[in-house]
């Protein structure tokens, strides 16, 4: 059963707000996790199964070797979870 209430909107509308941000992709989906982890955390929202996959794939994009960069297909990878993630909030 979804999250309902104030926080729960609000940790939906700001985890939105973050993966909409300009700038790189990479750094707003880091942004956007802790966002999430905090609303998991405090429980404004649960974590479901399906985001729990959809976080696991995210981390796997985002993980780099110490001095290496991110960009090109981790950004883009991180767009597509993203988006996917955001769907599925509602479920949170």
């Amino acid at each position: 059963m979804a999250s309902r209430g104030p926080a729960a909107e609000a940790a939906r509308a700001e985890f939105r707000a973050i993966i909409e941000q300009k700038g790189h992709a990479v750094e707003n989906a880091r942004a956007a996790v802790a966002r999430l982890e905090r609303a998991f955390a405090d429980g404004a929202l649960h974590r479901t199964e399906t985001l729990g996959r959809m976080l696991g794939d995210l981390m796997a994009a985002l993980d780099r070797e110490e001095g290496q960069r991110l960009g090109g297909k981790s950004a883009e990878a991180a767009r597509f979870i993203l988006r996917a993630m955001s769907r599925e909030l509602e479920n949170a």
